[in-house]
């Protein structure tokens, strides 16, 4: 795999012949609207095929497989183009493998909510060891909030991931409550109803695992939320269903803020299966224009987890989006718009921008200038930014990666993470 930058004067057709490969190859790898419009610093995924198999009538993703020693999972892996679809078509031409050795092998699991586009999440789930169908909540009597995910667990089973639950105090109006966190994690009676009803609708939906996810935590019910994260696991280890613990962002243990006094990484790492880092949100929809998740600032986060937390218990997070900020900003006024890769890149084509590359935060970033003559400027994520997050996995010993979220369309994403990783499969 080469990560190409545009230069002046590129265009698909040229890559195709500087690099010996299809032209629909690299539309393809990159989710290219336009093939006759590339952006002057545009990155560009480009893949080359080692071995190749042309589909024959009546052939299928598992007959071809065995004839080389791989998975249909791993097939579509490999070709983008099916989209997480086994239904081939003689004359097709199947990547069976690419050139380069793989880094190794990790975990990957993705967040998505009930209303994503099924195309999306069918073409997503192929890369995933896991799927989170985002979120339970509860009432302060432990009943569950329920979530319509029956599509998002079947395709999770079709696609060959396993369904996470995922459990938080999110409310309906869209914010953590640390009351109700409070409520649960102070009243052992409300938690036997609350783990009850959680390991009764697990096992009826199909869910093999949970993901607990409560935020702003008071300081004082730090150390009770290790605790019900250790019922939990108890819980469930018999089962067989791993729990795994969303921390946020701390780089020493005691960091100030209602963000973070909550989660003691120690306790809540000795408490539960796995973690994971949400170490993205530094660029943010009320913040400064910065990006979402400078590497400096992911690094700090992973060295102090280090400190505290087993490597081969940690899921990195990473992030699927970007931000627009309109400027000038001015705090507490202005309001950025979150934005798919995609959607960025379009952007900068729309309104004539080069696209810059940050190397101290190793994120993508441009200004430009609207219609209205409104001044703009984005941040966010390419397949650079991807490799140099992804690099830490195994520069560390961790686990795995943490997708927020699958909402948004990013196949360099999906691209970068086939090249460099096997993905584990349970």
């Amino acid at each position: 795999m080469v990560i190409h930058v545009v230069r002046p004067g590129d265009t698909v057709y040229r890559l195709s012949l500087e690099y010996g490969v299809p032209m629909s190859q690299i539309v393809a790898d990159n989710g290219i609207s336009d093939a006759h419009q590339l952006v002057q610093g545009q990155a560009l995924v480009i893949q080359f095929p080692r071995l190749v198999h042309t589909v024959q009538p009546r052939e299928s993703l598992t007959s071809i497989g065995r004839q080389y020693g791989v998975t249909p999972r791993q097939l579509m892996q490999n070709n983008p183009i099916l989209e997480g679809s086994p239904v081939l078509y003689p004359g097709q031409t199947l990547v069976i493998a690419y050139q380069g050795e793989k880094e190794g092998v990790l975990s990957a699991n993705a967040y998505a909510y009930p209303y994503i586009d099924p195309e999306l999440l069918r073409s997503s789930v192929p890369y995933l060891t896991y799927l989170t169908p985002f979120t339970y909540g509860f009432t302060p009597q432990g009943a569950l909030v329920d979530l319509n995910d029956g599509a998002l667990i079947a395709a999770a089973q079709a696609g060959g991931a396993v369904p996470l639950m995922h459990l938080s105090t999110l409310t309906e109006d869209g914010g953590f409550s640390n009351d109700l966190a409070h409520l649960v994690l102070n009243d052992l009676r409300i938690q036997e109803v609350l783990i009850t009803n959680v390991v009764r609708v697990m096992g009826g939906k199909g869910y093999r695992g949970l993901d607990i996810d409560f935020e702003y935590v008071f300081p004082e019910d730090a150390l009770p939320y290790a605790a019900f994260i250790r019922r939990l696991r108890e819980r469930l280890s018999p089962l067989g269903w791993p729990v795994i613990a969303a921390l946020a962002p701390k780089i020493a243990a005691d960091q100030q803020g209602l963000l973070y006094q909550g989660h003691d990484y120690a306790a809540i790492g000795a408490a539960a299966d796995r973690v994971l880092l949400m170490t993205y949100e530094w660029g943010y929809t009320y913040g400064p224009p910065m990006a979402v998740a400078p590497l400096p600032n992911v690094r700090q986060v992973v060295e102090y987890a280090l400190t505290e937390i087993p490597a081969e218990k940690i899921y990195l997070g990473v992030p699927t989006y970007g931000y627009d900020w309109p400027l000038p900003f001015v705090q507490g006024e202005t309001k950025a718009q979150s934005i798919s890769p995609q959607t960025a890149v379009y952007r900068a084509r729309k309104y004539g921008a080069a696209i810059q590359y940050s190397q101290s935060a190793q994120a993508p970033w441009f200004r430009y200038t609207d219609e209205n003559g409104r001044a703009h400027e984005v941040w966010f994520e390419d397949a650079r930014s991807i490799r140099a997050k992804l690099a830490l996995i195994p520069a560390y010993g961790l686990y795995g990666v943490g997708y927020w979220n699958l909402m948004r369309r990013f196949p360099q994403n999906w691209r970068v993470l086939n090249a460099l990783y096997d993905i584990r499969e349970e």
